[in-house]
């Protein structure tokens, strides 16, 4: 996605919607920092000349405008129903934050977007809505929902990317699986699930950066292609780290999770995640394994992707090498 002026702007809107939604001290405000956010992120993904980005752009736009019509429903329902109307909300920013059961448009957005705007959907989009349902978390509907959605979740995401081939896709159904670990954590405390959150957005930028460097976009690419061993070492390193896989850095939020939920009691939600983990973990293992080991005939005229990738690699790389050297008494007060 090249820089131009109004590429900028947009992302300054976007990211001015995202700081008003977390700030905000009522619910109108919020809704107006939530349609900041929406009305600067369709210009950044349509295209006039690619039908693929103007297809997801018209489902974003579609589902987020329902999302926003929920909670305005809702809003007047305040006053008789409180406790239905905050429970239409939650619903809604689940539905925004394309947590399963709602999950259907997310892996279909992400399939028609290109790495730049895939990493801003995983990451700066996820922000607004998931600190509104953490505001959410002490009314009894609103956690039991949210509760349901998390293991649905886990499942969902778990099972979803099992026979996927595209990466796009592979990473919208694990991000659907990191979102029952954020969402879990919010029953438990806040500190948690922000920390996990930090983590996961900076795995899963490294992973679209290096994705983006190299071109891939589907499994036949990272099968296929010229890249340099140390380059292959890195997406390995990469999506276990994403898996959470010790002792890479994505097992350092996890590790905290686990930890809070064996003293909160959530036990059988453990059995659950872990179950899910262990899912997502073989098919980025089959990922990995098969880019390896399957050997490629070697292209004079690709060999120049081989430079891009040699320079790429550490910077990537370096943000996935961290695990376990922080222990986890010392992150959560």
């Amino acid at each position: 996605m090249p820089f131009s002026s109004y590429k900028i702007m947009f992302s300054i809107s976007l990211i001015s919607g995202t700081f008003l939604s977390i700030s905000s001290s009522s619910w109108f405000s919020a809704w107006i920092g939530l349609e900041l956010n929406l009305m600067s992120f369709i210009p950044l993904i349509s295209s006039k000349d690619n039908q693929l980005p103007a297809e997801a752009a018209l489902k974003y736009f579609l589902i987020q405008a329902l999302g926003s019509a929920i909670i305005i429903l809702s809003s007047s329902l305040t006053p008789l129903y409180p406790e239905v109307a905050l429970l239409l909300i939650s619903l809604a920013l689940l539905l925004k934050l394309g947590a399963a059961p709602f999950h259907f448009w997310f892996p279909q957005v992400m399939e028609g977007l290109n790495w730049t705007q895939a990493i801003i959907l995983m990451t700066i989009q996820k922000l607004a809505p998931m600190f509104l349902i953490s505001y959410l978390t002490m009314e009894l509907f609103t956690n039991a929902s949210v509760f349901a959605s998390a293991l649905t979740c886990a499942i969902i995401g778990a099972l979803g990317g099992i026979n996927q081939t595209s990466l796009r896709k592979i990473l919208s159904y694990s991000s659907i699986n990191h979102m029952s670990w954020m969402l879990i954590a919010m029953l438990i405390n806040e500190t948690s699930w922000i920390i996990y959150f930090i983590l996961y957005a900076l795995i899963s930028s490294s992973i679209g950066f290096f994705f983006l460097s190299t071109q891939s976009f589907y499994f036949s690419h990272l099968v296929n292609s010229n890249m340099s061993p140390l380059s292959k070492i890195t997406s390995v390193m990469s999506l276990y780290s994403l898996g959470g896989m010790p002792p890479f850095s994505g097992f350092i939020p996890k590790w905290i999770i686990i930890q809070e939920m064996i003293l909160s009691g959530f036990l059988f939600s453990i059995l659950i995640l872990l179950l899910s983990s262990l899912v997502t973990l073989y098919f980025y293992i089959r990922l990995t394994l098969s880019s390896i080991s399957v050997s490629y005939a070697q292209s004079k005229w690709n060999l120049t992707r081989e430079n891009l990738n040699t320079l790429s690699t550490p910077l990537w790389g370096s943000l996935n090498l961290f695990g376990l050297l922080i222990p986890s008494s010392l992150l959560v007060i």
